[in-house]
């Protein structure tokens, strides 16, 4: 009976002195261990046996944490403000230096991607900023991951949101677009007419150096007509033709009179 009692009973102390003796590390983290206040050791995922008083741990997820930058008011570098959010993905590479060289590493990134950010749109215009969008998040990724790297943070990417200008501004961008487009087509309008008359030249070329080709083109162009009983034709005559008919009359008047 003794020995059945005193069982449960040892569980029981064990289960308690394994609560406050050993520290469960998963697998997404890592284990910073302090023996008397000095770093020792860093502890890999399992069971650990951490001594109350004599010893504390500090545990750190290495997973990947995504961090959103609020919007941010900048001015860019042709004076116009807007308004830019962003997301930052990075994840702790060395557990040590996140506890050891900086006091809270997830509220520190923060403020240096809000810091970073600002000064990156700064930099550029609006244009650039609009159009050269990944450019500028890549870049901004290169100064956080070399500011981060003594906290032992490995920043993997930087995504930028939004960016939000003023409506009065997005009406003169509309505007803006709109009187480029038209120039375009009037640009292309031109280009093609000018084609079009270098072909109609070199065409009328090749007729008046071949004989008789006017005459044959005309002829064509009637046959055309005529496919259609719907058309009405006005006959234009060529001024060779008149000509070619009143030789014609002089010379069948010539034959009249000799007769």
């Amino acid at each position: 009976m003794e020995f059945l009692f005193g069982l449960p009973t040892v569980i029981i102390v064990i289960i308690f002195l394994a609560t406050i003796f050993i520290r469960q590390v998963n697998e997404y983290e890592r284990g910073v261990m302090f023996s008397f206040g000095k770093f020792t050791k860093l502890k890999n995922p399992g069971w650990r046996i951490v001594i109350p008083i004599f010893q504390s741990m500090t545990k750190v997820d290495i997973r990947t944490k995504a961090v959103d930058v609020p919007d941010q008011e900048a001015i860019t570098r042709d004076n116009i403000p807007v308004r830019i959010n962003a997301v930052v993905y990075y994840r702790v590479s060395e557990a040590s230096k996140a506890i050891l060289e900086v006091e809270n590493f997830f509220w520190a990134v923060s403020q240096m991607a809000q810091t970073t950010m600002r000064n990156a749109v700064g930099e550029v215009t609006l244009d650039q900023l609009l159009q050269k969008r990944s450019e500028i998040a890549d870049n901004i990724k290169l100064i956080i991951d070399k500011h981060t790297d003594a906290w032992g943070v490995d920043v993997q990417s930087v995504e930028l949101k939004d960016i939000v200008i003023p409506e009065n501004l997005k009406r003169i961008i509309s505007q803006e677009a709109e009187a480029e487009r038209e120039k375009r087509a009037v640009i292309i309008k031109a280009e093609g007419d000018k084609i079009a008359a270098t072909n109609l030249a070199a065409a009328a070329k090749i007729l008046s150096e071949s004989p008789g080709a006017l005459h044959l083109r005309t002829l064509q162009t009637i046959n055309d007509l005529s496919s259609d009983q719907s058309n009405t034709t006005i006959w234009m005559v060529p001024i060779d033709a008149l000509e070619a008919i009143k030789g014609f009359e002089k010379y069948i008047g010539g034959k009249n009179d000799k007769k």
